[in-house]
């Protein structure tokens, strides 16, 4: 049987709803994760300040994630936004020129734990290939067919960035 590798991870979870807090700690401890949780900007802030953690998981609205997103990728730190109000291409879009790792909307939240893993255990290209592999069809569901055609340069560009046959794993 292959090793847990998020078994003791130490995850930041950063959202204003405590019930999702509760959900995100209960997908993750499954799996030997250790949470962290915050409901606050200046909680979220002072956390990632303190650079113990793995990575972060960052909700958009409520606790200023753009600007936690920011702070957390000048530190180095992987991050996964988590949204639901805030669920559209310009965040998507936004979301990876600040530096997050994935992007995830809250109703898929039962299936946090592989984004955390890929965003843990692979190169940036690979995780956002595989984030892309997992919600391009809801994403095209939820945005309309012709979604990346208003930024039809960037996408190209982001595509051919991730554009990878198979994923690369970073090395320890």
């Amino acid at each position: 049987m292959a090793e847990n590798p998020l078994k003791g991870k130490h995850i930041l979870a950063v959202d204003d709803e405590e019930d999702v807090l509760e959900l995100i700690a209960e997908e993750l401890e499954e799996y030997g994760v250790k949470i962290d949780m915050a409901s606050t900007f200046d909680e979220g802030y002072e956390k990632i300040a303190a650079d113990t953690h793995d990575a972060a998981i960052l909700d958009i609205m409520g606790v200023r994630g753009f600007e936690l997103l920011q702070f957390a990728s000048s530190r180095k730190m992987p991050v996964i936004i988590l949204t639901a109000h805030a669920l559209s291409a310009d965040s998507l879009r936004k979301s990876i020129d600040l530096g997050a790792r994935a992007f995830l909307p809250k109703d898929q939240l039962g299936t946090l734990a592989p984004f955390v893993q890929d965003v843990l255990t692979l190169n940036y290209q690979s995780a956002w290939k595989s984030v892309f592999d997992k919600v391009r069809a809801s994403l095209g569901k939820r945005f309309g067919s012709e979604w990346r055609k208003t930024e039809k340069e960037f996408w190209e560009k982001f595509d051919q960035e991730i554009g990878l046959k198979e994923s690369v794993i970073i090395e320890p």
